[in-house]
């Protein structure tokens, strides 16, 4: 073999082996604010007004303007000796912060918590559960310990989860129709993204969002403006205190965090506190039947190892634990990314 079929061998091990450093680029320029200046300028800047208005150092602003080019990122027009980097459609639209499809805060948890996670990974496959007591140096069970110990990391958890429904809320509140249940209960929403994707694609609905008080009143600061009549608040926690009526529940990216005792336990509760006829929609990453994928799946799996005591499922999985709680109906539709099922009554 010479060396250039050695090379293209092992381009995909160089992928994988430099994909953290990838991340981590992005995630910086998204950080310093580089994205969010090039959209806000509207023109192409040279590196030393971007350096001066982001307060770097040049030789380092150099680098990572160089290397977001090389990525494709952002975009670099060169005359003479000076160079000007502009932004992409695809930074404008994700990367930015201030864009209403805003990747932003996803980023930042991904920097900030999952990334720091990723060096305990090998001691979370060799124990086959979470270490996020010993990461943390405490008697934290699971992430959400950590997530909620103050209003500030509160609202950042909120804004990421929300990162994801300003991309893929409205796929699936639009996968099965819902306009026949006209009180729903989104249980741990506290961002309220995914009720306010719902709430514009039906218009007749209102959402009650039912999560634990401390993260009630964040959301009521930070995610709601006090005219929005059509979104409330129900303080509790979903495993211990009483359901709010609804005709329909939802539980969106909640069971992938708990073992199937506990998805068990919940959606009981659920089962019981469902008028006849009602519903509750999973929504979830569903693995392929025989665990092929997809990818995106095995990786939130693994996510979920380092995390919490859950994982992603299967089609036949999601529905033994639909009928162990009492469910009679089951539909799965394969969205974008996130999938939906809906279980009725």
């Amino acid at each position: 073999m010479d060396s250039t079929e050695d090379i293209e061998s092992i381009k995909p091990l160089l992928q994988y082996k430099y994909g953290c450093l990838v991340s981590k680029i992005m995630f910086t320029a998204a950080e310093l604010g580089v994205f969010d200046l090039l959209l806000e300028s509207g023109k192409l800047l040279p590196s030393t007004t971007i350096t001066e208005r982001l307060g770097t150092s040049f030789t380092g602003m150099e680098r990572l303007l160089d290397t977001c080019v090389a990525l494709k990122l952002l975009r670099v027009e060169r005359t003479g000796s000076q160079a000007l980097y502009g932004s992409t459609d695809f930074s404008n639209l994700y990367l930015a912060e201030s864009s209403p499809k805003s990747q932003y805060h996803h980023m930042m948890f991904f920097s900030e918590i999952t990334f720091p996670h990723l060096n305990y990974l090998t001691d979370a496959v060799r124990q086959g559960k979470s270490p996020v007591g010993k990461i943390h140096g405490d008697s934290s069970s699971n992430l959400f310990d950590v997530l909620f110990r103050s209003e500030g990391e509160m609202k950042r958890f909120s804004h990421s989860m929300n990162s994801n429904w300003h991309l893929w809320g409205r796929d699936v509140m639009a996968a099965f129709d819902l306009s026949h249940f006209p009180l729903i209960c989104d249980l741990g929403g506290s961002g309220c993204g995914l009720a306010k994707e719902c709430i514009a694609l039906y218009p007749n609905s209102t959402v009650t969002i039912f999560d634990l008080p401390n993260v009630v009143e964040m959301a009521k600061k930070h995610f709601v403006s006090p005219e929005e009549h059509r979104i409330t608040f129900h303080e509790g926690d979903f495993f211990k205190d009483p359901i709010p009526e609804a005709d329909l529940y939802i539980l969106a990216r909640i069971l992938h965090d708990w073992d199937d005792e506990k998805c068990v336990q919940l959606l009981t509760r659920l089962h019981k506190a469902c008028k006849p006829g009602g519903g509750v929609l999973v929504v979830e990453i569903v693995l392929n039947e025989d665990r092929s994928g997809p990818l995106e799946a095995h990786l939130q799996s693994m996510m979920m190892l380092l995390h919490t005591e859950g994982k992603e499922r299967t089609p036949s999985e999601y529905n033994a634990l639909f009928s162990a709680a009492g469910f009679k109906e089951f539909q799965l539709k394969k969205c974008q990314l996130y999938d939906a099922i809906l279980g009725r009554k």
